[in-house]
């Protein structure tokens, strides 16, 4: 059995992908990264993930340390606390969070445009922008060849396809998987955090994640995100001293625009959107928010009226359907370019990152002889696809992500809703039942292999 390392080529500079490139080339494997964007501050990345403690597991294993720290100096301040709101902002229930003394076991905020800075430090000559994949070839030798829209091609003994829920890859290898209309809405805003905004959210609303259940079938989700540098890009004079070092050192920052923020999602059934909804941008989107949010409080319609234009997007949301078996190859796939998810219980990106970290260690076994290449691969997806797949159907499962939920029908909608409250009301306020609720929180976004 050969040992020789195999070059990867890894489609799509996402998440999951530079995560995967940074653990394959501390472990001695060749990889180049191939992205579509023209450069490295292009995409939908203005938002919030939520990075538990898979994730960060995940990061740590596969980044060179002296980056894992600056990963966890840029992330925002972390969530205190996960609230339940009404539409009137009124507290239905509010649960502490583990405070982040610990790099990898606690819930953290981070700016998809920032973490995708840091992911892309020390790749520089290994990520190629303005390549868009077309097609694949597998070659009788074992090898792969992908094709780009430039004319030009590349070949290794891997491919993996982590090129999104629009996966061209998956549209070639597996043409049977399907990915549908989950039948919900997002409209997703930034507003910038001054004194007046910040004086618009109680002190438990600035410190936390709050889910907003509001009448009519109109949800919401609120975060704030405070970093450690200013809206100049300055790191703030209350930044520890080793932080303000690794930030000043750190060349990303030059790159990134995020400053603090409010992050404001207001989503529906997409039965409560205009025809065109996914066609209008700027303050036309955030119009169609206030309209469908009149009867809100007037701070949070204020927020919304204060958002940036240009960061207003919509967002279709969608999900996989579970793909039959298919036999392993040179080929495969992870995050959402197999599973994509509803942000439902918002481990979409944390899944991703368990499947670079997986597929890293089963290539390393491939590298060190303990079992061929495809055989890697096969071991790989026998344990992705059912954890990925089960995260999938999580996601779905929760309340408001799918457009025939009951929370969007005329009659039942509103018995939903006095259940959904209902429920977090008497969670939050029951010793037993509070422990028991955060501690699940943090085990389901802590699983690992």
């Amino acid at each position: 059995m050969t040992t020789r390392a195999p070059h990867v080529l890894v489609i799509g500079a996402g998440t999951g992908g530079l995560c995967l490139a940074h653990g394959l080339r501390r472990a001695g494997i060749s990889v180049d990264v191939y992205e579509r964007h023209r450069a490295r501050g292009e995409g939908l990345l203005g938002y919030r993930v939520g990075i538990g403690p898979t994730g960060s597991r995940a990061l740590r294993d596969c980044l060179p340390p002296e980056l894992f720290e600056i990963y966890l100096a840029t992330c925002a301040r972390s969530p205190r606390y996960f609230n339940v709101l009404t539409e009137k902002m009124r507290h239905t229930a509010s649960f502490p969070l583990r405070p982040d003394t610990h790099p990898v076991d606690t819930e953290r905020s981070v700016a998809r445009m920032t973490l995708r800075q840091v992911l892309l430090t020390g790749l520089e000559d290994v990520v190629h922008f303005d390549r868009t994949f077309t097609r694949y070839e597998q070659h009788d030798d074992g090898t792969v060849t992908a094709h780009f829209a430039d004319g030009g091609t590349a070949t290794g003994d891997l491919l993996v396809a982590a090129d999104g829920t629009h996966s061209a890859v998956r549209r070639q290898y597996l043409p049977h998987a399907v990915i549908r209309d989950a039948g919900t809405v997002n409209i997703a805003t930034r507003v910038p955090l001054t004194p007046h905004t910040r004086s618009l959210l109680p002190e438990s609303v600035q410190r936390g994640i709050s889910l907003i259940f509001g009448t009519g079938g109109v949800m919401g989700v609120l975060h704030v995100m405070e970093f450690k540098w200013d809206r100049d890009g300055r790191v703030k004079p209350e930044t520890s001293s080793a932080d303000a070092k690794l930030l000043a050192d750190w060349p990303g920052l030059g790159h990134d625009p995020t400053r603090d923020n409010i992050n404001l999602v207001v989503w529906s059934t997409a039965r409560r959107f205009p025809a065109d909804v996914m066609r209008r941008r700027g303050t036309e989107l955030i119009q169609v928010a206030l309209e469908l949010t009149a009867n809100w409080h007037p701070h949070l319609r204020e927020l919304l009226s204060l958002a940036d234009p240009d960061s207003a997007l919509p967002i279709r949301v969608s999900t996989s359907e579970p793909v039959p078996p298919w036999k392993s190859s040179t080929v495969t796939l992870l995050g959402d370019a197999i599973h994509t998810m509803t942000p439902g219980r918002g481990v979409g990106a944390n899944t991703a990152l368990r499947d670079a970290n997986l597929l890293r260690r089963q290539l390393i076994l491939a590298t060190t002889g303990e079992k061929t290449l495809v055989q890697a691969v096969a071991d790989y997806e026998a344990a992705m696809v059912p954890y990925g797949f089960a995260r999938v159907a999580d996601s779905l499962g929760r309340s408001g992500t799918n457009g025939d939920d009951r929370m969007y029908q005329p009659v039942f909608g509103r018995l939903a809703l006095v259940g959904a409250r209902g429920y977090f009301r008497v969670t939050s306020r029951v010793p037993r039942l509070r422990r028991k609720f955060v501690d699940d929180f943090y085990t389901y976004r802590g699983e690992q292999d």
